[in-house]
């Protein structure tokens, strides 16, 4: 399994300070080990109506300009550049995003080893891409377009796929999505994906159980992992050969919760993924994120990252640095 994480200091609108690349350098390098590594980052679609400062709150204003690092980095050290095109627009506009995406392919494809075409679109939420108008076609439209686009530019070698935010149950349920997706030809779409992403966040915005009982961040889990594999991607043709990525996972430690708390979360959470990676065909894993993008909010998306907006690292570095090092037991210490 390839692990990795999101080097940023943003996420959604929240951010404190901009990125300190020294200490990015310093504290990717010191988790991969000299190990290959996966460096994610995100670019966004917004069309032609969306306002200048929704942009600029997502800062999104440079994202062709640059990503959080100089270009040559993602390359070096045996690091790999996970991408991520949102597609974000206020009123449908898939033959721009089309063509954004191909902007994108001619700017960044050459740095790229995945490309994931659409952020989370069975996810209804604001700044997030199962909101936009028009995601649905933007999603099917887009993988194969995107994979010939590679393509012809002799990059077959860059994997394209979607990611999806799991168990189904967040926010009603997602038969919809899964529902549109099961009514296309499968040379129409899942012939062209090459793999699934998974965004996992089950105690960040909603209370879960104590540790060690049933409903907890482990069962929820491996209830996610169960139900994208086993339920909803046999409904879209998509078989068990297309590995899945687990391309966001986090666990905030702002009050009421703690930073051991975001440790034992975090490690509890690898322990079922690492077991379940045979089975279910799991081959990447990225963390949600590296740094804080508020210590002080009392939201949760503030205080997802394991080191703090300052940098200042919090138990779970040490601990998921353990598990891309492959030292000592896996984090879920035998007990599950």
């Amino acid at each position: 399994m390839k692990f990795g994480i999101y080097p940023g200091g943003r996420a959604g609108a929240v951010c404190s300070y901009p990125p300190d690349p020294t200490a990015i350098r310093a504290l990717v390098d010191d988790l991969a080990g000299g190990q290959p590594f996966v460096v994610r980052e995100y670019v966004h679609f917004f069309g032609d109506d969306t306002p200048p400062d929704v942009v600029a709150s997502l800062g999104a204003d440079h994202d062709l300009a640059h990503l959080t690092m100089p270009d040559e980095w993602y390359v070096e050290g045996g690091r790999e550049l996970d991408l991520v095109v949102s597609y974000l627009p206020q009123t449908a506009d898939i033959p721009g995003w089309l063509a954004f995406l191909d902007t994108v392919i001619d700017r960044y494809g050459h740095l790229a080893r995945c490309l994931q075409v659409t952020l989370e679109p069975n996810f209804p939420i604001p700044l997030i891409d199962g909101s936009a108008p028009g995601v649905l076609q933007a999603l099917t439209l887009g993988v194969p377009h995107a994979r010939a686009a590679l393509d012809r530019r002799c990059r077959q070698d860059v994997r394209v796929g979607f990611s999806v935010a799991e168990p189904a149950e967040w926010l009603g349920g997602d038969d919809a999505f899964w529902a549109y997706l099961s009514a296309l030809p499968r040379r129409d779409f899942a012939d062209h994906v090459d793999y699934v992403g998974l965004g996992l966040y089950p105690d960040a915005f909603s209370p879960v159980a104590p540790r060690g009982r049933p409903g907890d961040v482990a069962s929820l889990t491996g209830h996610a992992l169960d139900h994208l594999r086993n339920h909803s991607l046999p409904r879209a043709s998509i078989p068990p050969g297309v590995p899945i990525h687990v391309v966001e996972n986090g666990s905030p430690s702002g009050a009421p919760r703690t930073e051991q708390g975001q440790c034992d979360s975090l490690s509890d959470m690898l322990g079922v993924i690492l077991a379940r990676r045979e089975a279910l065909n799991i081959t990447q894993y990225e963390m949600f994120s590296l740094r804080d993008a508020d210590s002080g909010s009392d939201q949760p998306t503030g205080t997802l990252g394991i080191v703090t907006d300052t940098y200042r690292p919090k138990p779970a570095l040490a601990s998921y640095r353990d598990v891309v090092h492959g030292a000592g037991r896996s984090p879920a210490d035998g007990r599950r």
